[in-house]
């Protein structure tokens, strides 16, 4: 008998992301995307981090302060950085995202042909990126919906006795 307790294609998806999202620098806030085809085919990963050739060392990683000491103006999302780094074209993909998506990268999104997000937290929700996110989403008909688990968490391990 095959096993029962396996994770469906949105919860490995979504672990996908989560698991890019542990590769940010950022202290307080760590998100992955994942995009992923049609046909299940993982074309893109990012996280939120700096760009490319830009030290974490010699960047602020503050959320509060005067603009240019903080973290908004130098880190890339995870969502840009997905859609940066895919290995094809992402027309009509889906993105996997641990936070509802802001509007400068809903901007991307949309720019990108992904058709669908889905998305795990939505606690930004009523804010002014959110809401300028979803008006943009909507108007481009951009389907975007909550993961829906009945799981708390996934786990991994490297201990090598494990498998």
């Amino acid at each position: 008998m095959k096993r029962e307790d396996y994770i469906n294609w949105d919860e490995y998806f979504m672990g996908v992301a989560l698991l890019s999202g542990k590769r940010s620098k950022d202290p307080n806030t760590q998100v992955g995307a994942c995009i992923v085809t049609e046909d299940k085919r993982i074309v893109g990963l990012g996280y939120n981090g700096l760009p490319r050739g830009c030290s974490d060392d010699e960047f602020p990683w503050e959320r509060e302060g005067e603009f240019l000491d903080t973290k908004y103006p130098f880190v890339c999302h995870a969502e840009l950085n997905a859609i940066l780094n895919s290995t094809r074209s992402i027309k009509n993909c889906s993105i996997y995202v641990a936070l509802f998506p802001c509007h400068e990268c809903s901007k991307a999104i949309i720019q990108s042909g992904i058709k669908e997000i889905v998305f795990l937290s939505d606690k930004y929700n009523g804010t002014e990126s959110d809401k300028a996110s979803k008006r943009m989403l909507d108007a481009a008909g951009i389907i975007y919906r909550k993961l829906k688990t009945n799981r708390e968490k996934i786990e991994l391990s490297l201990k090598e006795k494990d498998y």
